[in-house]
């Protein structure tokens, strides 16, 4: 068996009370909810647990404050197998905490909050270098450190992997210059480009800003990306189900790229990869806690893109 792909994973890390309610509250009130989680979650993190249930060893490179939600949000991803040794722990700090909502079709509201003095920016990276990861996956929630990883994996050839999401753009402005790969939701597409754009055209207007990869999320309508061998834009469907819980779908999403590009598979393959385990996510509800391992996501990516319907396609 080869030897797995090794991670680096930076960003987000909070406690998530993630309550299931048939409908999202419309106005004010008590709502019984019929399920509900406590997880340690967050972009970042969630990313990491999904790549490491799909093969790789990942390393989580987070804030936390020097409080016992911190104790508790390191023993919950130290538990998936996450290496949590260069998590930083800011005295006086609080940890990061999310309440979050999510209706019988799978749709949600996140209610995030993030004590500035965690999120202060680092100094210095955590390690002297990053030559020891095969790849690199930030998300836009601590951009200090983000900035510094991103800027270190590419000066060292490695995938810079920007999870371009909802942030101020001077945030967003700040780290898209550094990445070798920007994967942006529509939101934070349209907020860098300025104007409604679908997203086949918001991805040609972000690929025509730089020479990194480009690629625009769209949930269940697919991927667009920017194939610069051919200058157009390429879409990737993704296979359909019947979503129960969409919370970390993009997460998983983007844990699954950064595996795909850490193991040098195909671009079209890689975003593949991707979908699948992003679309097995939405199947079970709880956020992360239904990232696939990777002989389901290799199934579905079976299911739906038969080899016969490959091979034409890449004739």
């Amino acid at each position: 068996m080869a030897k797995p792909v090794r991670l680096l994973s930076v960003g987000a890390f909070t406690l998530d009370t993630i309550l299931r309610v048939e409908a999202l509250p419309a106005h004010q009130g008590k709502f019984i909810a019929s399920d509900g989680v406590q997880i340690a979650s967050g972009m970042a993190t969630s990313a990491a647990c999904a790549a490491h249930r799909l093969g790789a060893e990942v390393s989580l490179w987070a804030s936390a404050g020097d409080d016992p939600v911190g104790d508790q949000l390191i023993a919950d991803i130290q538990a998936e197998g996450v290496d949590c040794s260069l998590i930083r722990r800011v005295p006086g700090a609080r940890s990061a905490l999310a309440a979050i909502v999510v209706d019988a079709h799978g749709e949600r509201i996140i209610v995030p909050f993030y004590d500035k003095k965690a999120q202060a920016d680092p100094e210095a990276l955590p390690l002297a270098d990053l030559s020891g990861f095969d790849a690199v996956l930030v998300d836009v929630r601590w951009p200090g450190a983000a900035a510094l990883a991103l800027g270190a994996a590419r000066s060292i050839g490695r995938p810079a992997i920007l999870d371009a999401d909802t942030a101020p753009v001077e945030v967003l402005e700040r780290l898209l210059p550094l990445a070798s790969h920007i994967v942006a939701s529509e939101p934070a597409a349209r907020i860098v480009c300025g104007h409604a754009l679908d997203p086949e055209s918001a991805c040609a207007d972000l690929a025509s800003r730089t020479d990194a990869f480009v690629a625009v999320t769209g949930g269940g309508a697919g991927t667009w990306w920017h194939d610069r061998a051919t200058g157009r834009v390429r879409h990737v469907e993704a296979p359909k189900v019947k979503a129960i819980d969409t919370l970390a779908a993009g997460d998983v999403f983007h844990g699954a790229l950064a595996v795909g590009l850490a193991e040098a598979m195909p671009m079209e393959e890689a975003l593949r990869f991707a979908s699948a385990a992003a679309a097995l996510k939405c199947l079970r509800f709880g956020g992360r806690l239904g990232a696939p391992d990777r002989a389901e996501t290799l199934a579905m990516m079976a299911a739906h893109w038969p080899p016969s319907q490959q091979t034409k396609e890449n004739a």
